[in-house]
């Protein structure tokens, strides 16, 4: 037996097994841990403490397990937290944004976990600073709390009133309140059980919002009114398809509120005056399955971006207000194969674009009265772009974020009128950090299909890339989310250590266009992983690391990526940090009565009624594919009252791994009692997490734990 320093090695945690069977399509599928969903599970959302003591005692123990496992890293742990915060600005602000006569930002105090959201005139004299107002105290809020996650922060037209949100469990059920801001005191409004997204009036005298139903799906939209309980609120929309979920916004002209209405493929929007609150929202256009729109408005028009008509990567069209139907729109930005148009924002007399070509952000500003047009875009071979769009309408101004892998963000305001670029603020790293010393590179690697899968990389421009450095692989891969190739402080930390950082842009996420995702999605999904695979050993071949020299992290969707990988490419793979993973597909897209189920169907297909989407989903879920093979060490990581990917998924499929697999591990699982999908909410507090996955990853890389895995028989 293994001995370490004359101590038996920690001895993990086994799960009982205690079979369930059931048959769909004919084929009979059987889950042994299935119990560790609890039975109140909708309860323990709410109310953490109402987790069963059966389930509590096992996660406890795999918590206990992990920490023993990963005791010796204490002191890196310690030493990262130390680094990652080190290049945190702890006193860091917004730029201000301005709003009639109020400039309004957010700013954090010295150790504050939370932000503080303030605002100080706009004018004032010459030579004398503004006074600042905070508005909302969210480490104040904070205090003597488990968890706590501010949502909105929504100041009313006539800049009274601070209408604000927060989640209390990390489940994303938000509680709104409204602040007199000449007292400083929350009016008696309170509403319960909300999305946390809130829209004012013009008249400043009500607000809409989303409320969850029984079963947390953001499904009804209420308008409420100040002064009134919220069980009188008027309800302006409620869905009746499960499978679509809803959200509220408005038009950056301010004049109207947006209903979404929408899943993966299929979108519909309501609109209502918000100078005529007691009016009816109105459809833009219904429903049609596969057509997608989201609306801005501008004058007479509302200017629509649409994937109608066969516009795969998205066009922008106009439609009179008053009759915004389909019939009536008008092509004004048509449709270029390849370009995909990412967002658009309308300000005065012109209409801004976010689209991305080549892989490569940009933004185009258009004069709606000439047609003319001039773009943003950078020379890096990979950063990142975003808009901005503030309060205004009536503005020349445009705001604009870009950062690479290597630059910390910077923020400009653009002078549309002049094309002058005018640096806000650039990102300060305290601990201290010169670009030059990195190196950004942009690299392809060639799928199984031929397919060229792009992959960013950051290294130190000293890292020998001779095969011998370690190499952290992130992806993720589905709904259309690109991975941005922007600034993030916190991989420097393994950067600064001899790692090289590489994003792999797989199937499944938009980084190619529209057509990249639908080539990763459904019945064509396993282009994800197989790409994410290629990835890896086209960095090991062309000597960025070497094989077994690999980590690979990924979470949510992104942690379904790293259970199939482990399942088909282990050998790759030095250690694999799955966060939040949902790794227990096929039980839960079979589930219609969890929060996600419904709108997910467009996603991965209906296994319920579809027998060849069960079939693909049962062929590729990494819970039902675990196999009595080595597994690398892998660190799974849940949160208890997670809504999205919920804790039992993690916690079976750890279990399963380590009843079956034959050789390697060890396998680890630590789940956050007090939060959910995000982990830990406070800027600091989140550090933690951080620290402990990249303590996970470079031990893994160095001496492992010899003395925890099994042995090949």
């Amino acid at each position: 037996m293994n001995r370490i320093a004359g101590k038996r090695p920690p001895q993990p945690p086994r799960a009982e097994a205690r079979a369930e069977t059931r048959s769909v399509h004919g084929v009979t599928l059987s889950d042994e841990y299935a119990w560790l969903r609890a039975p109140n599970w909708k309860d323990v959302l709410r109310d953490p403490d109402a987790l069963p003591q059966d389930i509590r005692d096992y996660l406890e123990a795999e918590n206990a397990y992990c920490a023993a496992l990963l005791a010796p890293t204490r002191s890196l742990q310690k030493d990262l937290v130390k680094e990652l915060r080190g290049r945190i600005k702890e006193d860091d602000e917004s730029v201000p944004q301005p709003d009639g006569p109020f400039l309004y930002y957010s700013r954090y105090r010295r150790g504050g976990e939370h932000p503080l959201i303030c605002r100080k005139p706009r004018e004032v004299a010459k030579g004398k600073a503004g006074r600042e107002e905070i508005m909302l105290d969210a480490d104040a809020l904070a205090k003597g709390k488990d968890f706590f996650d501010l949502g909105d922060a929504a100041h009313s037209p006539d800049h009274r009133l601070l209408a604000w949100s927060a989640d209390e469990a990390g489940s994303e059920l938000h509680g709104i309140r409204v602040r007199d801001l000449a007292t400083g005191a929350d009016l008696d409004d309170r509403i319960a059980d909300t999305t946390g997204e809130i829209i004012w009036a013009r008249d400043a005298r009500s607000f809409a919002y989303v409320r969850l139903d029984e079963d947390h799906r953001p499904s009804r939209v209420y308008r409420h009114r100040l002064g009134t309980a919220a069980s009188s609120d008027e309800l302006l929309h409620e869905e009746q398809d499960p499978g679509m979920f809803v959200d509220i916004d408005e038009t950056q002209s301010g004049r109207f509120l947006l209903i979404s209405i929408s899943d993966h493929e299929t979108s519909e929007v309501r609109v209502l005056d918000l100078a005529e609150p007691e009016t009816e929202p109105t459809v833009i256009a219904p429903r049609m399955i596969g057509r997608q729109y989201s609306v801005e408005h501008h004058g007479a028009d509302f200017l629509i971006l649409t994937n109608a008509d066969g516009a795969e990567d998205f066009k922008i069209v106009s439609a009179p207000v008053a009759q915004p139907a389909p019939e009536n729109w008008r092509d004004l930005v048509p449709h270029k194969p390849g370009r995909l148009i990412l967002s658009h924002l309308c300000l005065k007399d012109r209409l801004i674009r976010l689209e991305r070509e080549e892989g490569l952000p940009r933004i185009v500003i258009r004069d709606l009265a000439t047609g003319a047009e001039s773009s943003i875009a950078f020379e890096e071979e990979a950063y990142g772009l975003g808009l901005d769009p503030g309060y205004e309408f009536e503005t020349d101004c445009l705001r604009f974020l870009y950062a690479s892998m290597a630059r910390p963000a910077e923020t400009f305001d653009y002078d549309m009128a002049t094309g002058e670029r005018t640096l806000l603020k650039r990102q300060e790293v305290p601990s201290g950090h010169e670009p030059a010393d990195y190196r950004v590179r942009r690299v392809f690697a060639t799928a199984k299909d031929g397919a060229k899968v792009p992959i960013s990389l950051l290294h130190r421009a000293d890292t020998a890339l001779d095969g011998s450095a370690p190499c952290l692989l992130y992806g993720y891969g589905s709904y259309g989310s690109a991975m941005s190739a922007s600034f993030r402080t916190n991989p420097l930390g393994l950067v600064d250590r001899g790692f090289v950082y590489a994003i792999a842009h797989v199937r499944g996420g938009t980084d190619k266009g529209w057509r990249w995702y639908l080539d990763g999605k459904r019945g064509k999904k396993t282009n994800t992983f197989t790409d994410f695979i290629a990835a890896a050993e086209m960095l090991a071949d062309a000597g960025f690391t070497a094989r077994g020299r690999i980590v690979a992290q990924g979470g949510s969707a992104g942690g379904m990526l790293m259970g199939a990988i482990a399942n088909m490419a282990p050998e790759l793979f030095a250690g694999i940090i799955a966060e939040v993973p949902f790794v227990d597909v096929l039980n839960t897209i079979l589930d219609d009565s969890l929060p996600l189920t419904p709108p997910e169907w467009p996603e991965w297909g209906d296994p319920i009624r579809d027998e060849a989407a069960f079939h693909t989903i049962r062929g590729y879920s990494p819970y039902d594919n675990v196999k009595a093979q080595a597994y690398p060490p892998i660190l799974a990581m849940g949160g208890l009252t997670d809504p999205r990917v919920t804790y039992w998924e993690p916690a079976k499929w750890v279990a399963r791994l380590r009843a079956t697999m034959t050789a390697g591990g060890p396998i680890m699982l630590h789940t956050n009692m007090e939060a959910g999908h995000g982990g830990a909410a406070g800027r600091f507090d989140s550090l933690k997490e951080v620290a402990l996955a990249y303590a996970f990853a470079i031990h893994a890389v160095g001496e492992g734990w010899p003395e925890a895995r099994i042995a090949s028989a």
